[in-house]
């Protein structure tokens, strides 16, 4: 599988990479609902047996569970995974989140996630948001300082704009940026993209398929039966008249797949990989069989022809006014 360098580091990762966040499954804020450990298990390995080589989970989600459950797929195997985390989101005896930059919350954080994913260095440890944005330079200048200390080997952000990039850059290089990018995603090419590409900074995308929606497996009736505590219920282009226009986008991006033998979940992925400052793309699975079905992104090259159709797709929805 065809790998890059993430920005400064020594890092070669492959163009996709394991996305842990429903692992985390049910019961707490922004979850995806239930989810069979053995099925996440299975997801790990199967991408894993296809060459992928980087996981990316974070202490929030299933508040430690997602990283128990990497740690319990990668016991025993031979070629271990780079394994990617996130920092600065905390939560409390009743599951309440909330971000803390503190430098103090960034050690204690650090401690408890290579304690639940059993390993002695974090490859890539990241600030999931830059929450609350007055403590960015203290929380970056810990995040450094953990580095030095070996407990890390490359620091990254997460969600930062391009000022926000800037005042940690004042402090320490920056390694990786990882923002939502996709098809129905994509406020990140005005600014952020540019700056990341001209500064070196590795960029590893998040939802490119729009958690799903663009995998060609979605459907009206899927839709309805997502359960209350999964996140996508409440979000517009889950609802209509936008889930009408992605549905047929997804159709679309299954059609041209077919041409090259991969899923409408492929094309997605590609779709991303194509823009020259993305390095990768973390790739939700929840099944060896959804996994089954993505990594093929990583070798998949669009034609600028098939581009075009797929962002001519795109119409704008005229959505009701606010009353």
């Amino acid at each position: 599988m065809k790998k890059q360098k993430l920005g400064k580091s020594d890092l070669e990762i492959t163009r996709v990479g394991i996305g842990a966040w429903a692992m985390g499954g049910g019961g707490w804020k922004n979850s995806w609902g239930p989810q069979d450990d053995n099925d996440s298990i299975a997801a790990i390995h199967a991408a894993l047996d296809h060459g992928v080589n980087w996981i990316d989970t974070a202490a929030v989600y299933g508040l430690g569970h997602s990283e128990e459950v990497v740690a319990r797929a990668l016991k025993g195997r031979r070629n271990r995974p780079f394994v990617f985390t996130k920092a600065a989101r905390l939560w409390d005896r009743e599951g309440n989140i909330y971000g803390s930059l503190r430098a103090a919350s960034i050690r204690e954080g650090l401690e408890g996630s290579l304690h639940r994913l059993r390993v002695d260095v974090i490859d890539l440890y990241q600030i999931h948001w830059p929450d609350p944005e007055a403590d960015i330079e203290e929380g970056w200048d810990e995040m450094a300082r953990l580095k030095e200390e070996g407990k890390v080997r490359y620091i990254g952000v997460s969600n930062f704009n391009v000022e926000q990039m800037k005042r940690a850059a004042a402090l320490a290089p920056i390694t990786s940026l990882q923002p939502p990018y996709s098809l129905l995603a994509r406020d990140i090419e005005g600014e952020t993209l540019p700056y990341a590409q001209r500064q070196n900074i590795g960029v590893i995308v998040y939802s490119p398929m729009y958690s799903g929606l663009l995998s060609g497996s979605m459907t009206h009736a899927r839709v309805k039966a997502l359960p209350p505590d999964d996140w996508r219920s409440r979000n517009p282009n889950f609802q209509l008249p936008l889930l009408q226009r992605n549905l047929s986008l997804a159709k679309l991006l299954g059609q041209i797949g077919r041409d090259h033998g991969a899923t409408a979940g492929e094309v997605a992925i590609a779709w991303t990989l194509k823009n020259p400052a993305v390095t990768a793309a973390i790739v939700g699975m929840r099944t060896a069989l959804q996994a089954e079905g993505v990594v093929g992104a990583a070798e998949l090259s669009l034609s600028d022809f098939e581009v075009e159709e797929i962002e001519g797709a795109l119409a704008p929805v005229n959505l009701p006014l606010a009353s």
